[in-house]
C-alpha cells in the first residue's frame, strides 16, 4: 500500500510502508503488506536518500512500485480528502471533479470571518479587496503550477512545489518550507480548538436548556422576534462568557452549577483534551479522512442558513464613505489589512495545488479549471460576507457588532445556528487529528527519521500543540486575529515570495528577464511583506 500525504516537507518520504495494524479497511477483510513489498519500500527509502530530488539517477522506476491504492491530499485549512490515483502524470478526474476538489480544499474556517473582515475594511473596500486578493493569489498559484516546467533538462513530472523550492534555494528552501508549513498547520489547529470550544459550549448550552425546559436570555443587546440577532461585543471587548438570566421553570441551583462548570473559556477548552489528545496519538488517521464530505455539507448548509436569515432580516445598508456614525461603518477604513490577512489564508492552496491538478484527466485544462475554482471560491466568500454584512440589522444594532465568527451573532437557542455548529463541530473533530498527524510527520520525521519514534515523543509534541490551542481559547479566542496572523505569515512564503522569486530566477537564467516582469514581481513580494507587517500594526 502506498499512501501520499502531501506537505511541504514530504519531499523524500514517498512511498512509505504502512503496517497492517495501521490500515483502516472499508470491508471486513484484513489488508496486509507482504514482506517483499516492505523490503522493496526500505530499499526505495535508502536510494532516495543518496541523492537530492533533482537527481533522477537513483529514483526507483515506476514499474517496480505497487500501484497507489490510497492518496490523500491535506490542506492547512483543515481539509483532507481522497483523490484518484494517476499514472505517468495523467489522472482520472474530470475537470468538474478537479474544480470541486480545489473549491472544497480552499473552503475552510476562514468563511466564518469574512463578514467581520468586510466590516473592518468597509463594505465597498471589502468587496474590492476580495476581488483583488482573489486575482492576485490566483496569479501566484498559476506561477506555482508553471514553476516545474521552467526547470530545464530535469524530469519534474513527480515534483511538488517544495521540490522546486529546494531546487532553487537548497537547504534554505527546505527548512523555510518546514517553518512556514508548521505555521500554517499549527495556526489552523489553534483556530480549530477555539472554534470547537465555541461550538461545544453553545451546543451543550442549547441541549441543557432544552432538556431542563429552561428559558434563558443572554444579557446582551439584540433584536426581538423569532430571528434574533445579538451583539456580544457590546458588553465587553471580547467574546461573551456565561452572561445569562433564567426566566422560567427549573432548578436555579442546578442551572448556576451548570454555568460554573460549562464556561466557554474557563472549562470547555479543557474538556476537549479528553477527546482529542488520544486521537492525536494514533499512528494512522486514515479513518477520519472518510468524513471529509462533512466539510462540503457544512459549507453548503452555511450558505443555505445565510440565505434564509437574509430573507427574514432584509437589507440594512447606508453608505458613509469616510465618516462613521452610530450604526454604520465607513466604506473605506484604515483597518483593511486585517481583511487581507484573512483572505491570504482563505485563498491559500499553493502548497498542494500541483497534487490536485496532477490528477486532472485533461492536463491542458489545468489553468482554466484552476481559474474557475478560484472564481467559485471568491463567489462563495463574497456571497456569505456581503449577505451577512448587508442584512445585519442596523439599526437597532451597529455594524461594529459583527463578530469574528459570525455564528456568535446568533443566540445559542437559535435552531439553524445550532445545526450549523453541530455540523462544524463534528467536521472539525474529524479533521483535527489529520492536521496533527501531518504536523507530526513533518517535524518528527525530520529530526528523528521516524514519524512515530515513540509514544513519548509524539505525546510531547501533541501536548505542545494542544496546549497552544487551549491557551488561545482561554486567553485570546479571536479566530479572525489568529487566521490573519497565520495567513499573512505562511502566505508571505508560499503565496508571494517563492512563486515570484522562482519565476524571476528562471527567466534570468534563460536570459528572458525584462524590467516590467522584474518590477511587477518585486512589487508582489513587497505586497506580501507589507501585508505581514500591517497585521502587527493594526
Amino acid at each position: 500500500l502506498r499512501v501520499f500525504l502531501f506537505s511541504p516537507f514530504f519531499l523524500s518520504f514517498r512511498p512509505f510502508h504502512v503496517e497492517p495494524t495501521n490500515i483502516v479497511s472499508e470491508n471486513d477483510d484484513m489488508q496486509r503488506v507482504t514482506d517483499e513489498a516492505s523490503a522493496m519500500n526500505k530499499r526505495i527509502h535508502y536510494y532516495s536518500r543518496l541523492t537530492s530530488p533533482a537527481d533522477r539517477a537513483l529514483i526507483a522506476p515506476d514499474h517496480v512500485l505497487p500501484a497507489p491504492d490510497e492518496i490523500y491530499v491535506y490542506s492547512p485549512l483543515g481539509t483532507a480528502f481522497k483523490v484518484d490515483s494517476c499514472t505517468d502524470g495523467y489522472g482520472k478526474n474530470s475537470s468538474l471533479v478537479t474544480i470541486f476538489m480545489i473549491w472544497n480544499t480552499m473552503m475552510g474556517t476562514s468563511i466564518l470571518s469574512i463578514p467581520w473582515g468586510i466590516k473592518q475594511a468597509g463594505f465597498t473596500s471589502g468587496i474590492i479587496l476580495i476581488l483583488l486578493m482573489g486575482i492576485l493569489t490566483l496569479y501566484c498559484c498559476y506561477r506555482v503550477v508553471k514553476s516545474r516546467q521552467m526547470i530545464p533538462l530535469t524530469d519534474t513530472s513527480n515534483w511538488e512545489f517544495p521540490d522546486v523550492c529546494k531546487y532553487y534555494f537548497g537547504s534554505f528552501g527546505q527548512w523555510s518550507s518546514l517553518l512556514f508549513s508548521m505555521v500554517s498547520l499549527v495556526g489552523a489547529m489553534v483556530v480549530y480548538w477555539v472554534l470547537m470550544s465555541n461550538f461545544l459550549f453553545n451546543t451543550g448550552k442549547f441541549i441543557y436548556n432544552f432538556v431542563h425546559d429552561i428559558n434563558v436570555t443572554d444579557i446582551v443587546p439584540g433584536t426581538n422576534g423569532s430571528n434574533k440577532v445579538i451583539c456580544p461585543s457590546a458588553v465587553s471587548g471580547h467574546p461573551p462568557q456565561n452572561r445569562s438570566v433564567m426566566f422560567s421553570s427549573g432548578n436555579r441551583t442546578g442551572f448556576e452549577l451548570f454555568e460554573e462548570w460549562w464556561d466557554k473559556s474557563q472549562t470547555v477548552p479543557f474538556y476537549l483534551i479528553a477527546v482529542l489528545l488520544p486521537l492525536l496519538n494514533l499512528k494512522s488517521p486514515s479513518f477520519f479522512a472518510k468524513f471529509n464530505v462533512l466539510g462540503t455539507v457544512s459549507v453548503v448548509y452555511l450558505v443555505f442558513m445565510v440565505t434564509v436569515k437574509a430573507a427574514h432580516l432584509g437589507i440594512h445598508l447606508e453608505f458613509n464613505w469616510f465618516t462613521e456614525n452610530e450604526f454604520f461603518v465607513p466604506e473605506f477604513r484604515i483597518l483593511f489589512p486585517q481583511l487581507t490577512g484573512v483572505l491570504t489564508l482563505a485563498f491559500f492552496i499553493h502548497n498542494c495545488v500541483i497534487t490536485l491538478l496532477q490528477n486532472n484527466r485533461n492536463q491542458e485544462n489545468n489553468v482554466r479549471d484552476l481559474s474557475i475554482a478560484y472564481f467559485l471560491v471568491g463567489l462563495t466568500y463574497l456571497y456569505v460576507g456581503v449577505i451577512i454584512f448587508a442584512t445585519f440589522p442596523s439599526p437597532p444594532l451597529s455594524k461594529e457588532c459583527i463578530e469574528q465568527n459570525f455564528l456568535d451573532n446568533f443566540p445559542s437557542d437559535d435552531i439553524m445556528s445550532f445545526v450549523a455548529r453541530i455540523f462544524l463541530l463534528f467536521q472539525m473533530m474529524t479533521v483535527y487529528p489529520l492536521l496533527g498527524y501531518l504536523a507530526r510527520v513533518q517535524l518528527l520525521r525530520q529530526f528523528f527519521g521516524n514519524a512515530y519514534p515513540s509514544l513519548f515523543h509524539v505525546l510531547i509534541l501533541n501536548l505542545a500543540i494542544v496546549g497552544a490551542g487551549v491557551a488561545m481559547a482561554r486567553f485570546y479566542p479571536n479566530i479572525g486575529g489568529i487566521i490573519r496572523y497565520s495567513g499573512a505569515t505562511c502566505g508571505l512564503a508560499f503565496v508571494f515570495v517563492y512563486p515570484s522569486l522562482i519565476y524571476m530566477i528562471s527567466l534570468h537564467r534563460a536570459g528572458q528577464l525584462t524590467w516590467p516582469a522584474l518590477i511587477i514581481h518585486i512589487f508582489i513580494i513587497l505586497l506580501g511583506l507589507a501585508n505581514l507587517i500591517a497585521q502587527f500594526l493594526l
